[in-house]
């Protein structure tokens, strides 16, 4: 049991926050106002000055092995307690290694070598992954496993063989599909392969989560294109938790900064006939594969890894090219199987994007880089002091509320993202002033300050000077 005392809790609904005690018993909110005398034996934790909120969800991660490997103390010192994971197409499930590939197809690798990819079946990733993670079933994945050839869409017999799959992981509790259009494994899939796998998902009342087929001067027929997807995927009378979510949203490229106005209006026009979320990074450089068409849109860009020459990593690219020897196009190949920074997004845009109210916020960053974005350690807190603290683009409210209840609705998370009572008791305990990343370039593994405490079901959690 444990008691928390003094605080401002601010509860995931957007309502205003209020002063009050949170006592927690087991895995249950218990009480939520004045708490005169802790219980017998009850864990006092001083909230005086401190906000009290639900946990943070994140709703974009590629934590998938990160999530496996103990307390992931790169979000919980975030305060996020929860972790959505097997995004932009690509799970640890249902692919394993096999004779016809022996190594995970880009952008699995991602993820991890093939020594991570043991888990044939969703129900063995789920019971691997706990309580504290929700896992979208990749498209990607279920191509590497059914696909002959990824350079075709998928055939009748394929396509029939991934339908079973996805229904098999639904009926595992996998929390809803995703898609990486952009990505090597996907990028020959038709439109009318992801909307059969899409429809699927929304008749079982699931979350489609898409990484468009392009984010730069081709995001607006990408865009398009999502749309379309579901609106032929969307059943008649669509189940609550059917949804559209469109990932990682931005301006990206030198020609469409300035343009988020733009983007979000046709977002609106899109939620005003179907169920559409989108998520977002509080960042003006993105990171994935190296690929030419990042590079080419963006003004500066720093390689994170590479496989055949990973002494190179956090060098710019021009600076790689130098030591290799090659220009900048040549040193881009030479440099694969790897991964990239790339600059290429306006502040302002940002800024808009995040403070709309169907936006999420997902730190997308990549556990396995040599140099990971600094999203991966910072995102949250970044988010919150940006967008609060220091241009108040947001109330404190509204801003808890994009993180917690809103994730919690879309991903259909039951009794996560708000502090009421019988509630999960998932809680963070953060100084509103203090809160801030300390992850940038150069270290992008420092964590963040101003968390006080963090509840997982109940469990107080020890955190990093502790």
């Amino acid at each position: 049991m444990t008691l928390i005392r003094g605080g401002l809790v601010v509860d995931g609904t957007g309502a205003p926050a209020r002063r009050a005690d949170v006592l927690v018993d087991d895995e249950r909110i218990a009480a939520i106002g004045a708490v005169p005398k802790a219980p017998p034996g009850a864990a006092v934790i001083d909230a005086t000055g401190a906000v009290v909120a639900p946990g943070f969800i994140d709703a974009h991660t590629h934590d998938d092995v990160a999530a496996l490997d103990g307390v992931n103390l790169a979000k919980l010192t975030q305060g996020i307690t929860t972790v959505v994971v097997g995004n932009c197409g690509f799970s640890l499930a249902p692919w394993t290694p096999s004779l016809r590939r022996p190594t995970p197809p880009e952008p699995l690798g991602i993820l991890g070598g093939p020594e991570r990819f043991t888990y044939p079946d969703f129900a063995s990733y789920l019971a691997a992954l706990g309580p504290d993670g929700v896992a979208l079933c990749g498209h990607s994945s279920l191509r590497a496993l059914r696909v002959a050839d990824l350079g075709r869409p998928a055939s009748p017999d394929e396509l029939a063989a991934m339908v079973v799959d996805l229904e098999t992981a639904f009926d595992s509790g996998c929390a809803g599909l995703s898609a990486g259009l952009a990505y090597p494994a996907a990028i020959a899939a038709s439109t009318e392969e992801v909307t059969a796998l899409a429809r699927v998902a929304f008749r079982r009342g699931k979350a489609f989560a898409i990484h468009l087929r392009n984010e730069y001067d081709g995001v607006w027929d990408a865009l398009d294109e999502a749309f379309s997807i579901a609106r032929s995927a969307l059943p008649g009378s669509p189940e609550p938790g059917a949804r559209l979510v469109l990932s990682h949203q931005k301006c990206a490229g030198l020609r469409q900064r300035g343009r988020a106005g733009e983007l979000l209006e046709r977002i609106e026009r899109a939620a005003r006939e179907l169920p559409v979320s989108f998520d977002a990074y509080p960042y003006e450089a993105g990171s994935t594969m190296l690929e030419a068409e990042s590079v080419r849109a963006s003004s500066r860009v720093l390689v994170t890894w590479s496989e055949p020459h990973p002494e190179l990593a956090g060098l710019e690219l021009a600076e790689a090219a130098e030591r290799l020897g090659l220009d900048e196009r040549a040193a881009l190949e030479a440099l694969k199987p790897g991964g990239g920074a790339y600059f290429h997004m306006d502040e302002a845009d940002v800024d808009a994007i995040l403070a709309h109210p169907l936006c999420m916020v997902g730190s997308d960053g990549l556990p396995a880089d040599a140099v990971p974005h600094p999203r991966l350690y910072g995102a949250f807190p970044r988010y919150l002091s940006r967008m609060v603290r220091e241009k108040g683009l947001l109330g404190l409210e509204e801003a808890v509320r994009k993180v917690t209840s809103l994730p919690a609705a879309v991903f259909s998370l039951g009794s996560k993202g708000l502090l009421r009572v019988g509630a999960d008791a998932d809680v963070v305990v953060f100084d509103p002033e203090r809160f801030r990343d300390r992850a940038d370039w150069r270290e992008p593994r420092r964590y963040c300050e101003g968390i006080r405490a963090a509840l997982r079901r109940g469990t107080l959690e020890r955190l990093p000077g502790g």
